[in-house]
């Protein structure tokens, strides 16, 4: 458990310092769903290579707003966020966010089992830097699970 919180804690600190360069206002679950469309659809014209490199860029046309693409291997290992590169290469499949939910775990299982879905999860917004009911949608590729969210008011 007190790993589990200091893990939290380092993750909200990482989360914190990634906030400054997005310009205020909300996603929609539209808009949402329809970057992991594009996310999943660059993956097979470009590889995940370049991809991976459109959907880090801070600036790009994966981050957009409090939204941006997070890609994550069956394992839970961090593979590409557009929100914050510290997190990439991290393994996180046990991180729970603010009520004890293991939402990463239930990220990749939803896209694996269900082959796309919405899950909802407590986590610090990287616009407000405060924690904030979260609805992320994924959809599978391959072995990897995409993802987008939005906060919820």
């Amino acid at each position: 458990m007190k790993i589990m919180l200091k893990l939290f804690a380092i993750t909200l600190f990482l989360f914190g310092q990634s906030g400054a360069s997005h310009a205020a206002g909300t996603g929609t679950p539209e808009e949402a769903a329809a970057m992991v469309k594009r996310a999943v659809a660059l993956v097979g014209k470009v590889g995940k290579d370049e991809a991976f490199k459109q959907f880090n860029d801070p600036s790009g046309p994966f981050v957009d707003r409090d939204m941006y693409i997070a890609v994550i291997d069956a394992k839970g290992v961090m593979v590409s966020h557009g929100a914050n590169p510290k997190l990439i290469g991290k393994p996180l499949i046990d991180l729970k966010d603010a009520d004890g939910k293991p939402f990463i775990k239930t990220l990749v299982d939803t896209a694996q089992k269900n082959g796309s879905g919405w899950v909802d999860y407590k986590w610090p917004n990287p616009v407000t830097k405060a924690i904030e009911s979260k609805s992320t949608y994924v959809e599978k590729l391959g072995e990897l699970t995409v993802a987008c969210g939005i906060y919820k008011k």
